[in-house]
């Protein structure tokens, strides 16, 4: 038996829940625009109408993203008046995850975008 098997049988650690909840995190961040929303809410809070002007996204499309980035617990809203301010949950959290990408990233070279199957020539 390996370390980390044993590992987790210690600590109680579901060694497959962890690695479907890091999965699903990743993908809910691996689309451009939710993670282009999620980069602008590091800044504060923002109406859907601010995002949509500074992302030159259609309202519905925003709506959407923010949606699917609320189902994963990842941004809150609140009301205000007729509209909702929308944050992120976590932010230092987010902004230390965004700062490990970007630090990854730096570091291979950002060799990721010639991925075959990831890069940015498959996403054509």
């Amino acid at each position: 038996m390996d370390t980390t098997t044993t590992q987790n049988r210690e600590t109680g650690l579901d060694e497959a829940a962890a690695l479907s909840a890091a999965t699903c995190l990743f993908r809910s961040l691996g689309e451009p625009a939710r993670l282009a929303i999620v980069r602008h809410l590091a800044l504060g809070e923002h109406k859907v109408v601010e995002l949509t002007r500074h992302l030159g996204l259609a309202q519905s499309t925003v709506s959407a993203h923010l949606a699917c980035l609320k189902d994963c617990g990842l941004v809150t809203s609140r009301p205000q008046g007729r509209a909702s301010l929308w944050a992120l949950t976590s932010t230092p959290e987010v902004l230390g995850l965004l700062a490990a990408a970007e630090r990854l990233l730096a570091a291979t070279g950002d060799a990721v975008t010639l991925c075959p199957t990831y890069g940015e020539a498959a996403a054509r």
